[in-house]
């Protein structure tokens, strides 16, 4: 970790957003906006922009909870979680992230068409619900994604609106995605003729790539869910530029 104070406040429409940031060794050219689980910008969160700034990008994780004053929750407040993120809808979601883009433009001289959203559980959802409203965006990636196709928030009807290349993550014995959701997304995403991959993992459920959840993690999963991820963000966005 850092040794600065890794914390910034972007603001926003609703007001003052903490976003944690990491950063590469080398001035960055491109950025990756890490979305949350349902739990908040965790360590875990943090570990992933790190892992991001690691490779070369700059990582922002910014706190999509800021409206409740919910900074984190732990992993046995399930319940809570829940309640929280199904207050989250289209509009929230894509002023966040829309706030970001903005901070990196501003800032940092960071385009949208060179930041991408990664976005795992809860934000899997908002990654995908970001980019039908996001033309300029340089990619999404999608972890275990739940909502995208069903529930209250479900954008799926409006993926002819993604311009940007798309890349989703899905373990075979993920409750919240079940096969019939996991195809009916191949199914939209092909008829809208957006450019993406989706990679279900077999052996492996819910937020696989979590080594902070010992019980749902599986590393030969995570693993090639990373690398695939870091291949994909290398290509669309690619470094030096």
């Amino acid at each position: 970790m850092q040794d600065r104070n890794p914390w910034i406040t972007v603001p926003t429409a609703a007001g003052p957003m903490q976003t944690y940031v990491a950063r590469p060794a080398a001035p960055a050219t491109r950025a990756v906006i890490v979305l949350q689980e349902a739990f908040g910008v965790n360590p875990h969160i943090q570990d992933i922009a790190e892992r991001f700034a690691a490779q070369g990008f700059l990582a922002l994780a910014p706190d999509l909870f800021h409206r409740s004053g919910t900074r984190e929750l732990a992993y046995a407040q399930h319940s809570e979680a829940v309640a929280l993120i199904s207050q989250i809808g289209v509009s929230p979601i894509l002023e966040d992230v829309q706030a970001v883009l903005a901070h990196l433009q501003a800032a940092e001289q960071i385009e949208a068409g060179r930041s991408a959203l990664v976005g795992f559980c809860f934000g899997g959802r908002a990654a995908f619900t970001a980019a039908t409203r996001l033309p300029d965006l340089g990619a999404a990636v999608v972890f275990y994604g739940p909502g995208i196709a069903a529930g209250p928030h479900a954008t799926l009807g409006e993926a002819g609106a993604i311009r940007a290349p798309l890349l989703l993550h899905v373990g075979a014995e993920d409750p919240t995605i079940p096969p019939a959701q996991v195809q009916a997304i191949d199914a939209a995403l092909q008829a809208a003729g957006v450019r993406f991959a989706q990679h279900v993992y077999p052996g492996a459920g819910h937020a696989f790539l979590c080594d902070a959840r010992p019980a749902m993690y599986r590393e030969g999963a995570a693993a090639q869910a990373w690398q695939r991820t870091l291949d994909f963000l290398n290509t669309e966005l690619p470094p030096g530029q």
